[in-house]
Protein backbone atom coordinates (compact mmCIF):
# COMPACT_ATOMS: atom_id res chain seq x y z
CA UNK A 1 0.00 0.00 0.00
CA UNK A 2 1.56 3.69 -1.03
CA UNK A 3 2.59 5.41 1.92
CA UNK A 4 -0.26 8.32 3.03
CA UNK A 5 1.73 11.40 4.25
CA UNK A 6 0.85 14.37 6.43
CA UNK A 7 1.27 16.61 3.22
CA UNK A 8 -1.71 14.34 0.96
CA UNK A 9 -3.65 14.91 4.12
CA UNK A 10 -3.33 18.16 4.21
CA UNK A 11 -3.81 19.00 0.31
CA UNK A 12 -6.71 17.01 0.86
CA UNK A 13 -8.22 19.23 2.81
CA UNK A 14 -6.59 22.69 1.71
CA UNK A 15 -5.02 23.35 4.87
CA UNK A 16 -1.20 23.15 6.12
CA UNK A 17 0.97 20.21 6.59
CA UNK A 18 1.70 21.43 9.81
CA UNK A 19 -2.39 22.14 11.01
CA UNK A 20 -2.03 18.55 9.93
CA UNK A 21 0.74 17.46 12.50
CA UNK A 22 -0.84 19.38 14.94
CA UNK A 23 -4.47 18.16 15.07
CA UNK A 24 -2.44 14.35 14.68
CA UNK A 25 -0.18 14.18 17.60
CA UNK A 26 -3.02 15.49 20.11
CA UNK A 27 -0.56 19.28 20.90
CA UNK A 28 -3.37 21.46 20.73
CA UNK A 29 -3.19 24.61 19.03
CA UNK A 30 -5.63 23.34 16.28
CA UNK A 31 -9.47 23.77 17.03
CA UNK A 32 -11.67 20.86 17.86
CA UNK A 33 -13.50 21.07 14.15
CA UNK A 34 -10.43 21.13 12.31
CA UNK A 35 -9.27 18.39 14.57
CA UNK A 36 -12.22 16.49 13.43
CA UNK A 37 -11.55 17.17 10.67
CA UNK A 38 -8.41 16.10 9.89
CA UNK A 39 -8.88 13.34 11.70
CA UNK A 40 -11.42 11.61 9.30
CA UNK A 41 -9.91 12.53 6.27
CA UNK A 42 -6.88 10.36 7.94
CA UNK A 43 -8.88 7.73 8.26
CA UNK A 44 -10.27 8.23 4.83
CA UNK A 45 -6.82 7.93 3.06
CA UNK A 46 -5.83 4.60 5.22
CA UNK A 47 -3.61 7.24 7.38
CA UNK A 48 -3.91 5.09 10.41
CA UNK A 49 -3.13 2.05 8.65
CA UNK A 50 0.03 3.01 8.94
CA UNK A 51 0.20 3.71 12.76
CA UNK A 52 -1.40 4.15 15.60
CA UNK A 53 -4.31 5.68 15.80
CA UNK A 54 -5.82 9.29 17.39
CA UNK A 55 -9.94 9.10 17.63
CA UNK A 56 -12.59 11.03 19.51
CA UNK A 57 -15.74 9.28 17.88
CA UNK A 58 -15.20 9.25 13.77
CA UNK A 59 -13.35 5.80 13.07
CA UNK A 60 -15.19 2.78 13.23
CA UNK A 61 -13.08 0.43 15.66
CA UNK A 62 -13.33 -2.75 13.42
CA UNK A 63 -12.55 -0.91 10.30
CA UNK A 64 -9.50 0.45 11.41
CA UNK A 65 -8.58 -3.07 12.72
CA UNK A 66 -9.22 -4.36 9.14
CA UNK A 67 -7.38 -1.77 7.61
CA UNK A 68 -4.05 -1.78 10.02
CA UNK A 69 -4.16 -5.36 9.26
CA UNK A 70 -3.14 -5.49 12.98
CA UNK A 71 -4.96 -5.81 16.60
CA UNK A 72 -5.46 -2.88 17.97
CA UNK A 73 -6.16 -1.76 22.02
CA UNK A 74 -8.46 1.21 23.23
CA UNK A 75 -7.12 3.69 25.40
CA UNK A 76 -10.11 5.50 26.85
CA UNK A 77 -9.22 8.86 28.50
CA UNK A 78 -12.44 10.97 28.94
CA UNK A 79 -11.06 14.99 28.28
CA UNK A 80 -12.36 15.77 31.99
CA UNK A 81 -10.48 17.26 34.97
CA UNK A 82 -7.50 18.45 32.23
CA UNK A 83 -6.84 14.49 31.49
CA UNK A 84 -5.44 14.95 28.25
CA UNK A 85 -1.96 14.21 25.89
CA UNK A 86 -0.68 17.33 26.80
CA UNK A 87 -0.70 17.15 30.33
CA UNK A 88 2.99 16.90 32.37
CA UNK A 89 1.52 13.93 33.81
CA UNK A 90 -1.10 11.90 31.82
CA UNK A 91 0.88 12.72 28.89
CA UNK A 92 3.36 10.88 29.94
CA UNK A 93 1.53 7.69 31.21
CA UNK A 94 0.16 7.27 27.52
CA UNK A 95 3.78 8.20 26.00
CA UNK A 96 4.50 4.85 28.14
CA UNK A 97 1.27 2.81 26.87
CA UNK A 98 2.00 3.29 23.35
CA UNK A 99 5.70 2.88 23.60
CA UNK A 100 4.28 -0.83 25.16
CA UNK A 101 2.14 -1.36 22.44
CA UNK A 102 3.53 -0.61 19.62
CA UNK A 103 6.67 -2.84 21.05
CA UNK A 104 4.36 -5.32 21.09
CA UNK A 105 3.27 -4.76 17.03
CA UNK A 106 -0.43 -3.79 18.27
CA UNK A 107 -2.21 -0.52 17.26
CA UNK A 108 -3.96 2.08 19.57
CA UNK A 109 -7.36 3.95 19.49
CA UNK A 110 -7.31 6.88 21.65
CA UNK A 111 -10.92 7.64 22.57
CA UNK A 112 -11.74 11.19 24.80
CA UNK A 113 -15.19 10.79 24.73
CA UNK A 114 -16.45 10.75 28.13
CA UNK A 115 -20.51 9.91 27.23
CA UNK A 116 -21.54 6.66 26.61
CA UNK A 117 -23.96 7.03 23.68
CA UNK A 118 -21.51 8.57 22.01
CA UNK A 119 -18.70 6.10 21.83
CA UNK A 120 -20.95 2.95 22.52
CA UNK A 121 -20.98 2.09 18.57
CA UNK A 122 -16.94 2.13 18.85
CA UNK A 123 -16.67 -0.57 21.75
CA UNK A 124 -16.91 -3.39 19.13
CA UNK A 125 -15.37 -6.58 20.90
CA UNK A 126 -14.94 -7.81 17.26
CA UNK A 127 -12.51 -5.37 16.88
CA UNK A 128 -10.11 -4.95 19.84
CA UNK A 129 -7.85 -6.96 22.37
CA UNK A 130 -8.86 -4.80 25.37
CA UNK A 131 -8.84 -1.50 26.84
CA UNK A 132 -6.69 0.53 29.06
CA UNK A 133 -8.69 2.97 30.73
CA UNK A 134 -6.75 6.09 32.09
CA UNK A 135 -7.74 8.86 34.80
CA UNK A 136 -11.07 9.23 35.72
CA UNK A 137 -13.89 7.37 34.16
CA UNK A 138 -17.74 7.21 34.65
CA UNK A 139 -18.75 4.16 36.05
CA UNK A 140 -21.32 4.18 33.30
CA UNK A 141 -18.97 4.13 30.86
CA UNK A 142 -17.03 1.25 32.76
CA UNK A 143 -20.35 -0.72 33.20
CA UNK A 144 -21.16 -0.81 29.27
CA UNK A 145 -17.55 -2.28 28.55
CA UNK A 146 -17.68 -4.37 31.02
CA UNK A 147 -21.65 -5.56 29.93
CA UNK A 148 -19.53 -6.08 26.63
CA UNK A 149 -17.08 -8.24 28.46
CA UNK A 150 -13.79 -5.76 27.21
CA UNK A 151 -10.63 -7.17 29.12
CA UNK A 152 -9.57 -3.24 30.96
CA UNK A 153 -7.22 -2.86 33.37
CA UNK A 154 -7.69 0.93 34.69
CA UNK A 155 -4.62 3.32 35.79
CA UNK A 156 -5.18 5.77 38.42
CA UNK A 157 -8.55 4.97 38.70
CA UNK A 158 -10.82 2.04 40.40
CA UNK A 159 -14.68 1.51 40.11
CA UNK A 160 -16.51 0.21 43.24
CA UNK A 161 -19.42 -1.47 40.22
CA UNK A 162 -16.45 -3.24 38.68
CA UNK A 163 -13.90 -5.93 39.29
CA UNK A 164 -10.89 -4.83 37.05
CA UNK A 165 -7.49 -4.88 37.01
CA UNK A 166 -5.08 -1.58 38.28
CA UNK A 167 -2.52 0.63 38.14
CA UNK A 168 -1.70 3.12 40.37
CA UNK A 169 1.46 4.58 42.45
CA UNK A 170 2.37 3.64 45.82
CA UNK A 171 0.62 6.51 46.89
CA UNK A 172 0.14 6.01 50.76
CA UNK A 173 3.92 4.30 51.51
CA UNK A 174 5.17 7.32 48.94
CA UNK A 175 3.27 10.39 50.81
CA UNK A 176 4.27 8.53 54.62
CA UNK A 177 7.79 8.61 53.42
CA UNK A 178 8.08 12.35 52.32
CA UNK A 179 6.58 12.76 55.64
CA UNK A 180 8.78 10.95 57.35
CA UNK A 181 11.37 13.07 55.74
CA UNK A 182 9.81 16.23 56.71
CA UNK A 183 9.49 15.08 60.17
CA UNK A 184 13.48 14.26 60.60
CA UNK A 185 13.99 17.92 59.48
CA UNK A 186 12.33 18.47 62.88
CA UNK A 187 8.55 19.71 61.28
CA UNK A 188 5.98 19.34 63.71
CA UNK A 189 3.05 21.27 62.17
CA UNK A 190 2.42 19.17 59.06
CA UNK A 191 -0.67 20.34 57.10
CA UNK A 192 -1.83 18.11 53.65
CA UNK A 193 -3.52 20.54 51.07
CA UNK A 194 -6.32 18.51 48.55
CA UNK A 195 -9.44 17.54 48.18
CA UNK A 196 -10.02 13.95 49.45
CA UNK A 197 -13.16 13.73 47.06
CA UNK A 198 -10.79 14.45 43.98
CA UNK A 199 -9.49 10.73 43.37
CA UNK A 200 -9.04 7.72 44.69
CA UNK A 201 -4.91 8.69 44.42
CA UNK A 202 -5.29 11.53 46.39
CA UNK A 203 -7.47 10.35 49.60
CA UNK A 204 -4.45 7.88 49.35
CA UNK A 205 -2.16 10.52 49.68
CA UNK A 206 -3.92 11.77 52.53
CA UNK A 207 -3.80 8.34 54.43
CA UNK A 208 -0.19 7.94 54.30
CA UNK A 209 0.11 11.71 55.43
CA UNK A 210 -2.35 10.93 57.93
CA UNK A 211 -0.56 7.75 58.96
CA UNK A 212 3.16 9.07 59.35
CA UNK A 213 1.80 11.81 61.98
CA UNK A 214 0.12 9.12 63.92
CA UNK A 215 2.89 7.20 64.31
CA UNK A 216 5.10 10.17 65.09
CA UNK A 217 2.56 10.65 67.68
CA UNK A 218 1.85 14.33 66.00
CA UNK A 219 -1.06 16.64 65.76
CA UNK A 220 -3.24 15.40 62.21
CA UNK A 221 -5.40 17.90 60.97
CA UNK A 222 -9.27 17.28 61.47
CA UNK A 223 -11.41 15.61 58.47
CA UNK A 224 -13.37 19.13 58.34
CA UNK A 225 -10.22 21.41 57.49
CA UNK A 226 -10.94 23.04 54.50
CA UNK A 227 -7.37 22.63 53.66
CA UNK A 228 -8.64 19.23 52.68
CA UNK A 229 -11.50 20.00 50.57
CA UNK A 230 -9.83 23.01 48.11
CA UNK A 231 -12.56 23.47 45.26
CA UNK A 232 -11.40 23.38 41.62
CA UNK A 233 -7.63 22.11 42.29
CA UNK A 234 -7.63 20.89 38.19
CA UNK A 235 -8.32 24.63 37.35
CA UNK A 236 -6.61 26.25 40.53
CA UNK A 237 -10.26 27.88 40.78
CA UNK A 238 -9.32 27.38 44.46
CA UNK A 239 -6.59 29.89 44.41
CA UNK A 240 -8.32 32.90 46.33
CA UNK A 241 -9.44 30.50 48.76
CA UNK A 242 -6.74 29.31 49.37
CA UNK A 243 -4.95 32.30 50.00
CA UNK A 244 -7.70 33.92 52.10
CA UNK A 245 -6.69 30.82 54.82
CA UNK A 246 -3.32 30.86 54.76
CA UNK A 247 -3.72 34.62 55.08
CA UNK A 248 -5.42 34.06 58.20
CA UNK A 249 -3.27 31.27 59.44
CA UNK A 250 -0.60 34.32 59.02
CA UNK A 251 -2.31 36.61 60.80
CA UNK A 252 -2.93 34.38 63.87
CA UNK A 253 0.51 32.80 63.92
CA UNK A 254 -0.69 29.63 62.97
CA UNK A 255 1.18 28.74 59.78
CA UNK A 256 2.37 25.59 59.77
CA UNK A 257 6.05 24.78 59.09
CA UNK A 258 5.31 22.21 55.99
CA UNK A 259 2.36 21.74 53.80
CA UNK A 260 1.97 19.19 51.91
CA UNK A 261 0.23 19.06 48.61
CA UNK A 262 -1.72 16.46 47.11
CA UNK A 263 0.04 17.16 43.95
CA UNK A 264 2.77 19.25 42.50
CA UNK A 265 0.28 21.66 40.41
CA UNK A 266 -1.21 22.61 44.35
CA UNK A 267 2.20 22.76 45.52
CA UNK A 268 3.68 25.15 42.96
CA UNK A 269 0.54 27.51 43.36
CA UNK A 270 0.99 27.17 47.29
CA UNK A 271 4.41 28.61 46.62
CA UNK A 272 3.26 31.65 44.74
CA UNK A 273 0.38 32.69 47.55
CA UNK A 274 3.44 32.23 50.18
CA UNK A 275 5.54 34.78 48.26
CA UNK A 276 2.65 37.14 47.90
CA UNK A 277 1.61 37.23 51.47
CA UNK A 278 5.88 37.76 52.52
CA UNK A 279 6.44 33.91 53.34
CA UNK A 280 9.59 32.59 52.41
CA UNK A 281 10.06 29.22 51.19
CA UNK A 282 11.61 26.97 52.96
CA UNK A 283 13.00 29.27 55.09
CA UNK A 284 9.31 29.96 56.96
CA UNK A 285 7.82 27.04 55.33
CA UNK A 286 8.22 24.01 53.43
CA UNK A 287 5.88 22.69 50.55
CA UNK A 288 6.19 19.57 48.96
CA UNK A 289 4.18 18.10 46.13
CA UNK A 290 3.71 14.76 44.38
CA UNK A 291 4.17 13.17 40.32
CA UNK A 292 7.19 15.13 39.64
CA UNK A 293 5.91 16.82 36.45
CA UNK A 294 8.38 18.68 34.59
CA UNK A 295 7.10 21.88 36.41
CA UNK A 296 8.32 21.03 39.93
CA UNK A 297 11.98 21.21 38.62
CA UNK A 298 12.05 24.74 36.46
CA UNK A 299 10.05 26.62 38.86
CA UNK A 300 11.39 29.35 40.65
CA UNK A 301 11.82 27.47 44.13
CA UNK A 302 12.47 23.85 42.69
CA UNK A 303 9.93 21.31 44.25
CA UNK A 304 10.38 18.78 46.29
CA UNK A 305 8.23 15.96 45.26
CA UNK A 306 7.58 12.04 44.88
CA UNK A 307 8.65 10.69 41.61
CA UNK A 308 5.57 8.63 39.85
CA UNK A 309 7.18 6.42 37.38
CA UNK A 310 4.69 7.91 34.31
CA UNK A 311 5.98 6.17 31.48
CA UNK A 312 6.55 2.75 33.36
CA UNK A 313 2.88 2.83 34.90
CA UNK A 314 1.87 2.92 31.42
CA UNK A 315 4.20 0.06 30.29
CA UNK A 316 2.75 -2.07 33.36
CA UNK A 317 -0.91 -0.99 32.46
CA UNK A 318 -0.51 -2.64 28.86
CA UNK A 319 1.48 -5.77 30.20
CA UNK A 320 -0.91 -6.62 32.50
CA UNK A 321 -4.06 -6.27 29.86
CA UNK A 322 -2.13 -8.75 27.67
CA UNK A 323 -1.80 -11.42 30.50
CA UNK A 324 -5.88 -10.56 31.09
CA UNK A 325 -6.27 -11.52 27.90
CA UNK A 326 -4.22 -14.09 27.90
CA UNK A 327 -5.06 -15.69 31.11
CA UNK A 328 -8.78 -14.70 31.91
CA UNK A 329 -9.18 -16.50 35.07
CA UNK A 330 -6.47 -14.97 37.40
CA UNK A 331 -7.10 -12.83 39.96
CA UNK A 332 -7.80 -9.85 39.49
CA UNK A 333 -4.84 -7.76 40.90
CA UNK A 334 -3.95 -3.96 42.41
CA UNK A 335 -0.61 -3.13 40.96
CA UNK A 336 1.24 -0.49 42.98
CA UNK A 337 4.54 0.68 41.54
CA UNK A 338 7.17 2.26 43.86
CA UNK A 339 8.09 5.86 43.63
CA UNK A 340 11.23 7.79 45.08
CA UNK A 341 11.72 11.19 46.90
CA UNK A 342 12.91 13.78 44.84
CA UNK A 343 14.57 16.45 47.46
CA UNK A 344 15.15 19.95 46.24
CA UNK A 345 14.92 23.69 47.34
CA UNK A 346 11.05 24.22 48.47
CA UNK A 347 12.10 21.85 51.79
CA UNK A 348 14.37 22.28 54.56
CA UNK A 349 15.27 21.64 58.16
CA UNK A 350 13.00 23.83 60.49
CA UNK A 351 14.90 27.08 61.62
CA UNK A 352 15.17 27.95 65.29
Amino acid sequence: MKKITMQQIADHLGVSKFVVSKALSGKGGVNETTKSRVIEAASQLGYFAQKNAYIKNQVDLHLYSEASGKQSVIVLMPNIRFQTRESLYWGRIMEGISAELERRGLGMVIISESRVDNIIHVLNPGGILGMVGVGQIDSSLLLEVHRLGIPTVLVDHEDALIPTDTVFANNMDSLSRLCNHLIGLGHKKLCFLGNLSFSRSFRDRWLGFRDALERSGLEVQQGDDPLLWLQGVETEAYADELTALLQTKQQENTLPTALVCANDSIALRVVYILQDLGVSVPEQVSVAGFDNIDDAARSEVPMTTVNVPKEAIGRRAVKKLMERIEQPDLAIEKILMSTELVLRESTGAVSN
